[in-house]
């Protein structure tokens, strides 16, 4: 019986949630139509067209790579950094103005950190935009943050998810990804985690899900620490 109990009191350690990994655009923050406005007006002032078809095809993608897509698809006469700087002069103005919280983010954060899972963002966004979302968060919010100009290969990539797991020091297969987007939700499973999808501005194909790892939601309101915790045991 004691074999026993030790063994069961073991099999929940190995299947405890060691984190909480959270995309930012979309998912903390409703922060797409920012960037669907900044993509325009850099189009209409340096390119020729663009549409929303490509302005979704982008989101959650890394900001370097969606320069490069607005230079092959909207014709932008810039290089794909003057085209990020620009991207990023508009977003953060317009995030000074107003942050536009998702329902249910905030809330969702204080019951992680209440429950004292270590955080970390994992965001394609710069750190100039990223730390003006994460400084309107209360101090302490995110152990650690990932951001994408830390990283040689954004989402899709894996690479963003095991940098950020690297950082906490935890184990990529025990942690929760919170995402948006099928750029996102690709990253995450690619390194390991388990995905919450709450999709948004795009649809998130369950399609995606080869291992059984994705838990697709409408909304983060009313989702608890608890709750993140019972998908990983």
């Amino acid at each position: 019986m004691a074999r026993s109990i030790v063994n069961e009191v073991a099999k929940q350690e190995l299947n405890q949630l060691q984190a909480v990994l959270w995309d930012m655009d979309g998912t903390i923050v409703d922060t797409e139509p920012y960037w669907f406005a900044a993509e325009y007006a850099v189009v209409a002032e340096h390119g020729d067209s663009w549409n929303d078809e490509l302005a979704k095809s982008l989101v959650g993608f890394d900001l370097l790579d969606s320069g490069r897509v607005m230079i092959e698809h909207g014709g932008v006469r810039l290089t794909p950094h003057e085209i990020v700087e620009l991207l990023l002069d508009s977003v953060v103005a317009n995030v000074k103005r107003e942050v536009p919280w998702r329902p249910g983010a905030r809330e969702l954060l204080a019951d992680v950190r209440a429950a004292a899972f270590p955080t970390a963002l994992v965001t394609m966004s710069w750190r100039r935009f990223a730390m003006e979302v994460v400084d309107a968060l209360p101090k302490g919010a995110f152990d650690v943050s990932v951001v994408g100009d830390d990283v040689e290969r954004g989402k899709p990539h894996p690479e963003p998810y095991l940098l950020a797991a690297e950082r906490l020091g935890v184990d990529i297969t025990k942690c929760v990804a919170i995402e948006d987007s099928p750029t996102g939700v690709a990253s995450a499973l690619a390194a390991g985690a388990f995905v919450l999808a709450v999709p948004h501005h795009v649809d998130v194909p369950m399609r995606l899900d080869v291992n059984g790892r994705m838990i697709r939601r409408e909304t983060l309101a009313g989702i608890t620490a608890a709750e993140l915790a019972s998908f990983v045991s």
